[in-house]
């Protein structure tokens, strides 16, 4: 990898393929491309490759350093390409915790203690819960993944808010709030009123049901040891100075104007608001940073799409795109990392795992760390300090951003402590990660589109603009909104691009 110095000049290269971006849906597409025989500049804007999956550290009250992961890190059993992938990498994985029983706070601040995967609630919202799962994962079947929009009541799913389907089909507040968790705070980060039931049934298909995302044990299986940012960076040192590091791409020249869109009365210059002919065919790219000019005959453009707008597209990107982009953006989410001396709740014959409809916290899971680490540890070893992980979601983020440090800090554990006692309140250290900051990011887990959005422009989010190819998890099928469908969508973009060299070539393809 090469971390560019600041020059008064840019450094020129020429390669096939640039890939603007370095997580792991730019990396995939890169170590693809090169894979096919092709050449790759790969140009990142953050000082880091990960993208969205971050190791991080937060030292403790002992002095010492403690391994956190700031970004995205499970792995579920349905993940196939990264599953694959991490074992040809070499990385090891381990199991989450979660042997022991499990915590469940109701609407009443009362706390239960319970085994398996169902709430310990009234028989007649257990029935309720179970009624709406099953008519969700009843519309979930219907559903492709790869196109949602194609449904016949695409366009009416996509009107109607999750929450306002789930209140149409249930009078019981309880099951609401707890089947609203599994998308709305869980997967989306969004208020469960500000998206459709469309892209819930999306995000249920992408992992092949609703049931699955309501099932802990399957959508949070598995850790990579030593963090999944060790994916990043095992791909970028295969990759070497082919990955520039520090280089936000500020303009990326794509195509040449048509002359019949100029109006010289108007003084409008010359576009392609129409589009361009040959969607995904090679063509004459740039690629401006601050110190580099990179030449290409294709881009594939591996940020999240709330990201598009940051680059100067030149010309513009057409109507069609320049409208859409607009109407997908992030979530909002606090993911909370508190290290203790032990993992104190198995003493206590509890697993960590923690659920809470509507809370402050609403989720908590025993997130201890097992491996080599950035901070120490050994392969296949786990580290003797505890570490539970929680998540603080939408509108109850922006309260707790909203308070100085130490009240956030005391709400946050005492909304914890609801779940697993006095004890949560002293950890030896406390980190919340803050991806909304992050310039390169500015939210988590992944975009979604506003109401109405994924039916009129979720065509487009896959389709080549000219040479520019689209990687990344937010438009992703199967493994959407997961580093699974990062990887796979790298993937698939490289080989879209290496198909269609083979085409224009005469060569076979396959």
């Amino acid at each position: 990898m090469t971390t560019a110095p600041a020059t008064a000049g840019r450094e020129r290269r020429t390669s096939d393929v640039v890939v603007i971006g370095a997580g792991p849906a730019g990396l995939m597409a890169a170590r693809t491309a090169k894979a096919q025989g092709l050449s790759v500049t790969v140009l990142e804007a953050r000082r880091r490759v990960g993208g969205r999956t971050w190791n991080g550290l937060v030292e403790g009250a002992d002095g010492k350093d403690h391994f956190i992961e700031i970004g995205g890190q499970w792995i579920s059993p349905d993940q196939t390409r990264l599953i694959s992938l991490v074992e040809e990498l070499g990385l090891p994985t381990f199991s989450r915790f979660r042997d022991g029983r499990n915590v469940y706070v109701d609407p009443r601040g009362e706390r239960h203690v319970y085994d398996g995967l169902d709430f310990p609630v009234a028989e007649k919202t257990d029935r309720e819960m179970d009624r709406l799962i099953a008519k969700i994962d009843e519309l979930t079947a219907e559903i492709d993944a790869a196109a949602p929009w194609e449904h016949p009541r695409a366009a009416e799913l996509d009107t109607i808010s999750f929450r306002h389907w789930l209140e149409q089909e249930s009078d019981d507040p309880e099951a609401i709030d707890n089947v609203s968790i599994y998308i709305a705070s869980g997967m989306l980060t969004k208020p469960s009123h500000t998206f459709s039931m469309l892209q819930a049934l999306l995000m249920a298909a992408s992992a092949g049901s609703f049931r699955n995302l309501v099932d802990e044990d399957f959508i949070l299986d598995k850790r990579v040891e030593g963090g999944m940012q060790s994916v990043s960076l095992t791909m970028a040192a295969e990759l070497g100075d082919d990955v520039v590091l520090g280089q936000p791409v500020r303009t990326l020249r794509w195509a040449e104007p048509d002359p019949s869109t100029a109006d010289e009365k108007n003084g409008v210059a010359a576009d392609v608001r129409n589009g361009v002919a040959h969607d995904g065919a090679a063509g004459d790219v740039v690629a401006l940073t601050d110190d580099y000019e990179v030449h290409a005959r294709y881009a594939v453009l591996a940020v999240p799409p709330n990201l598009y707008s940051r680059i100067s597209f030149e010309p513009p990107m057409p109507r069609e795109q320049q409208i859409a982009h607009q109407h997908i953006s992030m979530g909002l989410v606090i993911k909370v990392h508190a290290v203790y001396e032990t993992p104190f709740w198995r003493e206590e014959g509890l697993s960590g795992t923690c659920f809470g409809g509507g809370r402050l916290v609403q989720e908590i899971y025993d997130n201890t760390n097992r491996g080599e680490n950035l901070a120490g540890g050994a392969p296949g070893e786990e580290d003797p300090h505890g570490t539970l992980v929680g998540f603080v979601s939408d509108v109850y983020a922006e309260q707790m951003w909203a308070l100085p440090e130490e009240e956030r800090k005391a709400a946050i554990l005492g909304a914890m402590a609801e779940y697993l006692g006095p004890r949560t309140l002293e950890p030896i250290a406390f980190f919340l990660s803050d991806m909304a900051a992050e310039e390169w990011t500015r939210g988590a887990y992944a975009t979604s589109y506003d109401l109405g959005g994924l039916s009129r422009w979720g065509h487009l989010q896959n389709r080549p603009t000219g040479p520019i190819h689209y990687a990344c998890s937010d438009i992703a099928a199967e493994g959407y909104q997961h580093v699974d469908g990062a990887i796979r969508m790298g993937e698939a973009a490289a080989l879209a691009i290496a198909e269609r060299e083979a085409t224009d070539a005469g060569q076979p393809t396959g």
